[in-house]
């Protein structure tokens, strides 16, 4: 059903509202789009009288906008970047497409991006564009196509496919057990534990692989692995990390084991999507091609 014209908006006024609400003024807002200030005090009139509602707060010469129309403004911010991103997509690649993805930090880098030369041989035809987020986000909002993530695919409105599972491993600087080393995995109940966010239960269920019933660990928290790689290289505490990401370290003799060996934890990688774009030619190749760069054991395809 089409929608009435009087709440389709041009998009000179929509782009006038973001600009006032994100700059805070008339005079910044024409600035930034090349206006005069009365060109934009018109756009905004304009669409007052369109919507049948205020949006502007008069102060003299200044003006701002009303408690809603910032709320509104927010909305057509995160429409305007899909209307960006779509129309860049179209005019980039507009035969094979482009493909906005979500990765994690250390995992993108460390797993995924080594591997991408492999995904432009195959598929020239296809722009892969990447960007780094850590926490889960609302598809409708953020203008990705794909996320890779970590933990539950639990997303609404999405599919997903396993990627792989995280081996944990127990590390510190060499220093920090070279005098006492732990005699036992509860002996490390007593270290300084430093934990990962996006991992809460990750020491728990360390502990209780190799044992030991700990239903409260305690320590220091980091939100990325890189800070907290470096904290245990620089003998801040014992880190539960993958094993992937510091078997190099461990080789060079920069980290130790704390104790025991890898065990395998809570949670896996995922590629998720939104179901509506399922069918997305571009990003049916990139999972066809993902299938390919994963390990028999973690081949669990959802």
């Amino acid at each position: 059903m089409a929608l009435p014209r009087r709440f389709l908006p041009s998009i000179a006024s929509l782009r006038a509202l973001e600009a006032v609400d994100r700059l805070g003024s008339a005079t910044a807002a024409a600035e930034a789009l090349s206006l005069t200030q009365s060109a934009v005090s018109r756009q905004l009139q304009a669409l007052e009288e369109q919507l049948g509602v205020t949006i502007i707060l008069r102060d003299g010469r200044r003006i701002s906008l009303t408690p809603d129309a910032v709320l509104y403004a927010a909305e057509v911010r995160a429409a305007l970047g899909q209307i960006a991103q779509a129309s860049m997509k179209l005019t980039v690649n507009p035969a094979g497409g482009a493909l906005n993805i979500s990765i994690l930090p250390t995992f993108g880098m460390r797993w995924l991006v080594p591997r991408l030369p492999d995904f432009a041989r195959t598929h020239p035809e296809v722009t892969l564009n990447l960007s780094t987020r850590i926490k889960p986000f609302n598809f409708d909002v953020e203008p990705f196509d794909a996320a890779i993530h970590f933990g539950e695919a639990d997303w609404p409105d999405t599919q997903s496919m396993r990627l792989r599972g995280e081996a944990m491993i127990a590390v510190c600087a060499p220093d920090l057990i070279a005098v006492r080393a732990p005699a036992s995995a509860a002996r490390l109940l007593d270290m300084p534990l430093m934990h990962i966010e996006t991992r809460p239960d990750a020491w728990r269920a360390w502990f209780s692989a190799h044992g030991v019933d700990a239903p409260r660990v305690t320590g220091t928290i980091y939100d990325q692995f890189a800070t907290i790689t470096q904290a245990a290289l620089h003998g801040l505490g014992v880190a539960l990390l993958p094993e992937y990401l510091v078997r190099g370290d461990i080789a060079a003799g920069r980290l130790a084991i704390a104790w025991g060996g890898a065990t395998s934890g809570p949670g896996a990688y995922h590629l998720i999507w939104p179901t509506t774009k399922a069918g997305h030619g571009a990003l049916a190749k990139f999972r066809s091609w993902l299938v390919t760069q994963i390990g028999d054991e973690d081949l669990l395809p959802r």
